[in-house]
């Protein structure tokens, strides 16, 4: 079997989908790997050192493509910033993070047209046989450790406390909103950084977790219902939960020097969680970083890809996080994507198990036929 790697057209992606140590695992499997030249540069993996494990780097980037059955992508399809197909041939199978909410229906026809499996990796199902593939764990994390350096490097003062001869200087207090994995990871960085950290949820059971990281879980007096979704995720609330939500923590973000926001519904906006309201109350110099900017931001002066001030407040709105931790991300990413594909192949053939949990959620089209199951069930489809 021969698995290809095009690199990313994005420039705004700086991952790759396979990097050398991986490449020389699936080598050792007697599978063929076809990198295309420059994949891994914006990640500091040459093609030297992809040539040196014994990949076949290639100058022609559409070669790739004609010689893979296997194409390997960071970001592809929906999850591109471009709408042009790349050159898929007949019956090749395609993974990735392939943005199966922003597929359009021509898109989704052409795929089927060329017989082409796509797997999307976003749709993976929350089970145990799945975290070792689970690319949205591994890119929160880090999009969680990210997010508490970035707003660290941007606060005009110091997040540990330090006593000195000059004076003692009290440690920043950090707000996290949202305690899913890059909430999480924020809190966890924020505190070895010497922060003191708050964190809320609308899942009252995450608060065991945020306190064994030796942060305060901030108790709102406002009740949700069903607050987690069948796959995991914290299920999207009516507009009056969030009214009363946003004014119950008014006084907890005036309160804060850095606000982190990580709340994300999959396949829809993010929630606007902080008002502009909310950060008129902060203190100027404070800073607001909002992990889901991608989705249009918790914060509500948030501008994705941008960073602005409103009302003396630092508003970071930077997009794909990730891409700026881009060889630790490539690392994960890879090995994830390796698992996922071994799961697939039988007796080191790929073999599309459709009865397989894990295929059934995540393939979008297959054998000629468009499957998206992103779109059964309603709103809390996988």
């Amino acid at each position: 079997m021969s698995v290809g790697v095009p690199g990313e057209r994005s420039t705004e992606e700086t991952r790759v989908a396979l990097v050398p140590s991986v490449a020389r695992d699936l080598l050792g499997q007697d599978h063929e790997v076809i990198v295309s030249s420059g994949a891994g540069d914006r990640t500091d993996w040459s093609d030297a050192q992809y040539a040196a494990v014994g990949c076949d780097v290639v100058e022609d980037r559409d070669a790739v493509f004609e010689r893979s059955d296997v194409i390997l992508h960071v970001r592809a399809l929906g999850a591109a910033s471009t709408d042009a197909i790349e050159p898929y041939r007949e019956g090749q199978t395609v993974i990735g993070l392939l943005g199966p909410y922003e597929i359009d229906e021509a898109t989704f026809e052409v795929l089927a047209d060329r017989r082409i499996s796509a797997f999307a990796l976003e749709l993976l199902p929350r089970i145990g046989r799945a975290q070792q593939m689970d690319v949205l764990t591994s890119m929160a994390s880090v999009a969680g450790y990210k997010a508490a350096v970035t707003a660290a490097d941007a606060l005009p003062s110091l997040f540990p406390m330090q006593m000195t001869a000059a004076g003692t200087v009290r440690p920043a207090s950090v707000f996290v909103v949202g305690a899913g994995v890059a909430g999480l990871q924020a809190i966890a960085t924020s505190k070895r950084l010497g922060a003191r950290v708050r964190a809320y949820d609308i899942r009252p059971a995450v608060a065991e977790e945020v306190e064994s990281l030796g942060a305060d879980f901030l108790e709102l007096d406002v009740e949700a219902t069903e607050t987690t979704a069948a796959d995991g995720y914290a299920r999207e609330q009516d507009a009056e939960f969030y009214r009363k939500q946003r004014e119950a923590m008014t006084a907890a973000v005036g309160d804060a020097d850095v606000v982190i926001t990580s709340a994300a519904v999959p396949g829809r906006a993010a929630p606007t969680l902080v008002t502009a309201a909310m950060i008129e109350e902060m203190d100027a110099g404070s800073v607001v970083v909002d992990v889901a900017a991608d989705g249009g931001g918790n914060c509500e002066p948030t501008r994705a890809g941008e960073v602005i001030e409103y009302d003396g407040v630092t508003v970071i709105g930077h997009t794909n996080l990730p891409a700026r931790v881009a060889h630790t991300a490539s690392q994960l990413f890879a090995n994830n994507v390796a698992n996922f594909l071994d799961g697939l192949l039988e007796d080191g053939r790929l073999h599309v198990d459709v009865d397989d949990e894990i295929v059934d959620a995540t393939l979008l089209t297959h054998d000629g036929a468009v499957r998206a199951p992103h779109r059964r069930g309603g709103s809390d489809a996988a």
